[in-house]
Order: structure tokens, then sequence, then C-alpha cells
């Protein structure tokens, strides 16, 4: 079976502070023991043997560099994370073989492996439209102790979510409107109420939202199926965000070493 094409939006760009230490704006070209996030992650996706082409989109210092070779195509970064995402299918729908379904890998992720890639793509139901990876409290703490996540709890447990996304192209682009205006209103507690509801805002709240719940409002809003894919990978959801991401994350990878490997 051909493997899943693979989006890779890398428009991600860090403060002056994290910038100034790692010699860049971008999160994709930050260094960990000698490797860039860009070059970690196109090759994590290689190796898995779950991909095939890869379209990377991203500003000109990110296209220019070394490591986007790895990629089958570059394109000129838009204006907001959901516009680069689209850039990255129509370039697809253009390409010989179109496909049907792709994967979207956030340039972020220092602990991202073939393992990992391979563990979510082979968790996900080929009968639901949207695949979001479902990270535990529990797994991500044994995984980084102290590190902090943003966490939501739920009536089933408490989880934040991954990076790494498998989605239908056709739900995709029906969608776009809907992506666009959570986009945009994902800092914004009445935003998202306006979004979602006040009815879901307030079960999410109380703490009785379930896992169901969810996907049944990812159908509602979307029009499309959902599947959140429990027990996926703490790397998964640990991005560089801040200096501080990075710090911690040198660190474990020193400590790893030392000890025998990564995860």
């Amino acid at each position: 079976m051909a493997g899943l094409d693979v989006i890779i939006p890398a428009g991600g760009t860090i403060d002056d502070q994290f910038a100034k230490v790692v010699d860049t704006h971008s999160k994709a070209l930050v260094r960990f023991e000698g490797k860039t996030v860009l070059e970690t992650t196109i090759e994590a996706l290689r190796v898995s043997g779950r991909v095939g082409r890869i379209v990377l989109i991203g500003s000109e210092e990110v296209r220019n560099h070394t490591d986007a070779g790895m990629a089958d195509g570059l394109l000129a970064e838009g204006a907001s994370g959901p516009e680069n995402i689209f850039r990255g299918v129509d370039y697809l729908l253009e390409e010989k073989d179109p496909p049907e379904r792709v994967l979207i890998c956030t340039c972020d992720l220092p602990f991202l492996t073939p393992k990992v890639v391979q563990q979510f793509v082979d968790s996900c139901p080929s009968n639901r439209d949207f695949c979001v990876p479902l990270i535990s409290e529990y797994d991500y703490s044994e995984a980084y102790p102290q590190a902090k996540a943003t966490f939501v709890t739920l009536r089933d447990g408490t989880y934040t979510t991954g990076c790494l996304y498998n989605a239908n192209i056709k739900a995709l682009q029906k969608a776009l409107h809907h992506i666009d205006r959570l986009f945009m209103n994902r800092k914004s507690k009445v935003g998202m109420a306006r979004v979602l509801g006040m009815r879901f805002v307030m079960l999410l709240l109380t703490k009785r939202l379930t896992i169901k719940d969810i996907e049944d409002k990812v159908m509602d809003l979307l029009g499309c199926t959902g599947a959140a894919i429990p027990a996926s990978p703490p790397e998964l959801a640990y991005d560089i965000d801040y200096l501080e991401d990075y710090h911690y994350a040198v660190a474990t990878m020193k400590d790893a070493r030392r000890s025998g490997g990564l995860r």
C-alpha cells in the first residue's frame, strides 16, 4: 500500500530572546544535537515507511536551508497556519496520483521518531475523516517529568493533543471555513464559545465533556467524522514554543544519551 503524502506547515517562529540563543527565528531550524528539527521531522517521516511525498511550506529562510532539500515540494508560506496547510493540499492535488488522505505534521517536534509516526498512523481508523492524537497527562508526565503542557480534563481523563494529523482531503476542503474560524478564535474563550456553542463550552468547563462528545461535535460542526486516537505517543505533544521548552529538550536528550538512548 502506498504511503500517505505529508504536508509540513513550517511557518512557526520564536521570540527574540529564544532566537538569540538558537540563532534563528524559525522553529524548524532550531538545532538539537547538531540536527535541525526540520531534518529530524522529515527523517522520521521517511524512515517510518508510512509516507509518500512530502511538501514543505515555509519562509524563504526555511526553503533555502539545505535540509529543505529532503522534501519533494517547497512552497512559500501564507498568512496563517490553515493557509499553509491548504497550499500544501492544492499542490498535492495537482500532482500525478493525487492523494485521498494526507498527514499534516508540524515542524516543532524535537522528539519525533519513525516509531512514533508508525504507531500513530497504524492506530488511525480508515473510516474517519479526521484523526487527532490524544495524549494522557500520565503518559506525558512519565515521558517528560516537570515539563509544562496544556491539558484538558474530560470525564474520561485528562489529555492534551498532539501535532500529527491524519485527514481526508475532501473533508479537509469541506471544513476550510470552520478551520479558519477555529484558528482565528483559538486564543479567545468568547470566540471559541461562539464557534463551539455555549453548551459545549460549559460541559468542558465543568469537566463533564467526553471524548465521544468531542467526536460528535466535529461531526456537527464540520459535517465530517472525527476520531481522537487515545494512547498516542507523548512525543507528538512536546513542541518548542518557548526557550524553556528548548532547554528542557536539550537536557532530556543529554540524559537519554547517557542512559542508553532516547525513547
